[in-house]
């Protein structure tokens, strides 16, 4: 189990550790307005050892949902949630692995960019993970 530390106002979720197959669709902004991705059978793979990778997929600024289907189930959960510049929910596994450089580069003008944030967790590189305590040397 991992500590989130997380001082800031965004609502988290705790779904993606309870299951280990199912598939992603990502919703998009486009010049043609929003559009639905439904992600490769090797990407869920790929996502789901890598959670980080679920949000840093895209052009800064495009991704707007991530939902999710658990094998076996015929629901749809969100696990990644934005409204302009405000990430309004995201998940804990996402979150502990996030790491400063693709806040910064990817979701630099949203609430998920907080220095406040970075300190609480000793993040002193673009490396460093952002919601998880960075051991320092």
């Amino acid at each position: 189990m991992i500590n989130l530390i997380n001082t800031t106002d965004i609502m988290t979720v705790n779904i993606l550790s309870r299951y280990s197959k199912g598939i992603f669709r990502h919703i998009v902004k486009t010049n043609l307005g929003m559009t639905c991705c439904d992600a490769r059978g090797f990407d869920n793979e790929r996502m789901l050892e890598h959670p980080e990778a679920i949000i840093s997929g895209y052009k800064k600024g495009a991704l707007q949902t991530v939902q999710f289907k658990p094998e076996g189930l015929d629901t749809w959960v969100t696990l990644f949630s934005r409204t302009g510049k405000k990430v309004k929910l995201i998940d804990e596994s996402i979150l502990a692995t996030l790491t400063v450089g693709t806040i910064n580069s990817m979701y630099g003008t949203t609430n998920l960019m907080n220095m406040d944030q970075y300190k609480a967790v000793n993040s002193k590189t673009w490396a460093s993970t952002a919601f998880v305590m960075n051991q320092s040397k």
